[in-house]
């Protein structure tokens, strides 16, 4: 079988049609590059230059050769660009999950960063509850997973990305949504109130609750849903109030309107990323640090919080 040196020698005769200067081009002396030549030849059982004249041409073999033996060098070319890609993690496979509010807080900009900056990066994004997400990440289903905490799982490791606030979602023909109205905590106390599943969205639930209890209020549940878009859905059409993580607002629901509370302290909501402390894909690498990145440097109202591993 012919080599790539063959093929280069012949590439480089062909398109010089000069044995001097092609044996230039590849920094060699000319009889090792006729004889390249030779065993090429040779090898196929053709003839690829004509000889017979003063100056060397191409047969309609070698003319027909040409083609073939370019593709095959670039296509050697390319295999070698690609393999030494993969230990810097700009190309691969990376199954990513993700909640459904997630997708309106950091990674609507990651995806945007990752197309710009890990192109040959083939991202597989599956939308999972928090639960379902570990589960895979712990399978291999997943290889990483922005989660709400807590994150449990032998060999996971996390990194907490940022934490946002609470607003109030309001029906906009409540009192509530008066312009220049700021509701209090307490305004919420007995009020029809669309709550979040303790099953499906067990993380706001339980967020929510610690809220009411440590405010000394009960709103009156009236739904429990597990979706953001479906809770503001309801609250439009006037079946009570919600409290949903800043990123709602990305939602831009008509008739909704998203007010501060005073009343609920700090930044309840925090969104964590995950992965298996074992995976050594290269290309997960890169992900994860590319999300760690986009969280810190486009969302600044929203404060990162310390890496742990650091």
């Amino acid at each position: 079988m012919f080599t790539l040196n063959q093929l280069e020698s012949f590439v480089a005769v062909a398109e010089t049609l000069h044995y001097g200067r092609a044996a230039q081009r590849l920094s060699i002396s000319q009889p090792p590059l006729s004889r390249r030549i030779q065993l090429l030849e040779r090898e196929l059982g053709v003839e690829l230059f004509d000889r017979t004249g003063r100056a060397i041409r191409l047969t309609t073999a070698g003319q027909a050769f040409l083609a073939d033996a370019r593709r095959i060098l670039g296509m050697s070319e390319q295999a070698a660009l690609t393999v030494r890609r993969v230990p810097a993690g700009e190309i691969g496979t990376v199954a990513m999950g993700f909640t459904a509010s997630a997708a309106h807080s950091v990674l609507d900009a990651f995806v945007a960063a990752a197309r710009t900056r890990l192109p040959g990066v083939d991202l597989v994004l599956r939308e999972r509850v928090s639960g379902a997400q570990l589960e895979e990440l712990n399978s291999g289903e997943l290889d990483l997973g922005l989660v709400r905490p807590p994150v449990r799982g032998a060999g996971l490791a996390h990194q907490p990305l940022y934490r946002e606030p609470l607003l109030a979602a309001i029906p906009a023909g409540h009192p509530l949504a008066a312009p220049g109205r700021k509701p209090q905590v307490r305004d919420l106390d007995g009020e029809p109130f669309v709550m979040y599943s303790p099953a499906e969205a067990r993380y706001f639930h339980e967020v929510l609750v610690g809220v009411f209890r440590s405010t000394g209020i009960a709103p009156q549940y009236v739904q429990h849903l597990s979706q953001v878009h479906t809770i503001l859905a309801l609250v439009r059409a006037g079946l009570g109030l919600a409290l949903v993580p800043r990123a709602a607002e990305a939602l831009g629901v008509d008739g909704v309107v998203l007010r501060p509370v005073d009343g609920i302290d700090g930044e309840p909501v925090e969104l964590v990323l995950a992965w298996r402390e074992t995976d050594d894909n290269p290309a997960v690498h890169a992900v994860r640090d590319l999300v760690m990145e986009v969280a810190g440097r486009d969302y600044p109202p929203h404060r990162p919080l310390p890496d742990p591993r650091r």
